[in-house]
């Protein structure tokens, strides 16, 4: 179980964005919140007051009495809180000065300054959260569609924790089980135990082997899909960014290579974020200038998840089309028939003939069929995607590893019973892959871990 903190010193952050707005919030977490607080807040006496109550008043330097601002003080007292432990958030004015020196003055009073994600790390630390509930957090904040933000929601609320603690329940009574079989070597109980050890490593594999099949949804979700528009020069590429973006991201010309560098852009189809990147038209060129802007296209072709490739329908299928096919057919792709609108000269069923990637007739000038593209995007990536808002998603790489570790340690136990292996050898696996779920909660995780996740959180969270 996750130790107590509260022993620990009193820590005070910024947790709104710096800059101009219409209020910042400073907050202090800790034993001695309260009593921090009250030395620089003059208007109730915080010591006093009811828990989870908001006081009127003034942020005054004891030093001078000066004031510096009219704010709003929130008592939030222990257990019952963000971290379990005593809070105050300092709602002052927005504003760069006037928040920081807020912050100062509570630094100077006794308060620590909180190191990156050290509130978050709290609530975990006391038992308030589990790691996958401390990376939602993280989740939530960056979301950037309502899609992603209500996975993160599923997540903040225990759905992955759950069942990740339903199955090393599972593995653990099945390990007790082999414990009394040890001990007690008289009732000669191993037949039982050993098939009782696989079915139950198979049942959890199979419970591990759902939610690995989410990951790739849960990825895109929480961190956008990586998308090059490609095609030689004047094809549509811009007026595509332009059109998905809803908005005069890229300049638009009748002029070949008006791109000369690669554009980025986020936007949302489907529910989640794309990451789209127009390219310069990729084709040969003795201009230094769109040379370089060539190369960053290669470069961008290679890191993408997805490309749209457009190709002139109203035009023969020339040779830098048939190589761009062939520079793009080991990517996930579309191909993008454009400028429908002045007549086919490339037919679907020519590229069909080439390649099995979807193939998509538009014209994105007069807004033909753009629909059937996001179709088309939904198809190949977000399978069962409609309803992930709903569903427990692993949304991360170290959520998904230690699954798979998880998985590898049942194979083995499950290898381990069918040679006839000692049940209690066997049961080193099972206790592997117990660990190793544990570890995506937090129950079993080492310290260096906490502390390298949480240093990936932003202040003041």
């Amino acid at each position: 179980m996750a130790q107590v903190l509260t022993q620990f010193d009193t820590i005070a952050a910024i947790s709104t964005p710096l800059g101009e707005g219409g209020i910042s919030i400073v907050r202090l977490s800790g034993q001695d919140a309260v009593k921090i607080a009250n030395k620089v807040f003059k208007g109730a006496n915080l010591a006093k007051v009811a828990s989870h109550t908001i006081h009127y008043g003034h942020v005054i330097d004891p030093e001078t009495n000066k004031v510096i601002d009219e704010c709003m003080a929130t008592v939030m007292l222990a257990p019952k809180t963000f971290t379990r432990e005593n809070i105050v958030e300092i709602s002052c004015h927005g504003g760069i000065v006037v928040t920081n020196d807020i912050l100062q003055l509570l630094l100077a009073n006794g308060a620590r300054m909180a190191d990156p994600g050290e509130f978050t790390k709290r609530a975990f630390m006391n038992g308030r959260i589990d790691l996958t509930q401390a990376e939602s957090v993280m989740d939530m904040v960056r979301a950037k569609t309502d899609r992603a933000r209500q996975v993160a929601m599923n997540q903040l609320e225990g759905g992955l924790m759950t069942k990740i603690k339903a199955m090393r329940q599972d593995l653990l009574d099945t390990m007790a089980q082999e414990e009394v079989n040890i001990d007690y070597p008289e009732y000669d109980m191993d037949d039982m135990t050993g098939q009782e050890m696989k079915q139950k490593a198979i049942s959890v594999s199979k419970k591990i082997d759902e939610l690995l099949n989410t990951a790739q949804e849960g990825k895109i979700i929480r961190s956008g899909l990586a998308t090059a528009i490609v095609g030689k020069p004047n094809v549509g590429k811009s007026s595509l960014l332009n059109y998905l973006t809803q908005d005069d991201k890229a300049i638009v010309t009748d002029v070949a290579g008006t791109t000369r560098d690669t554009l980025e852009e986020y936007v949302s189809v489907k529910g989640a974020a794309l990451k789209l990147i127009d390219t310069a038209g990729i084709h040969e060129t003795s201009d230094k200038v769109e040379k370089i802007g060539v190369e960053r296209s290669k470069k961008a072709v290679d890191q993408a998840d997805l490309v749209l490739l457009l190709l002139d329908s109203s035009r023969e299928l020339e040779q830098e089309d048939r190589d761009l096919l062939e520079f793009t057919k080991n990517k996930k792709r579309i191909i993008v028939l454009n400028k429908n609108d002045l007549g086919q000269k490339i037919s679907p069923e020519t590229i069909k003939k080439m390649t099995d990637s979807p193939v998509v007739v538009t014209s994105v000038l007069q807004k033909e069929n753009l629909d059937q593209l996001e179709n088309a995007i939904e198809k190949l990536f977000f399978k069962g995607i409609e309803n992930s808002a709903d569903q427990v998603l692993v949304t991360n790489q170290r959520q998904a590893s230690l699954l798979v570790k998880a998985r590898q340690a049942l194979a083995e136990v499950i290898k381990g019973v069918d040679d006839d292996m000692p049940l209690d050898l066997v049961q080193i696996d099972l206790t592997n892959a117990w660990n190793d779920l544990g570890e995506i909660t937090g129950e079993s995780a080492p310290d260096e871990l906490i502390t390298q996740l949480f240093s990936q959180f932003c202040l003041g969270k």
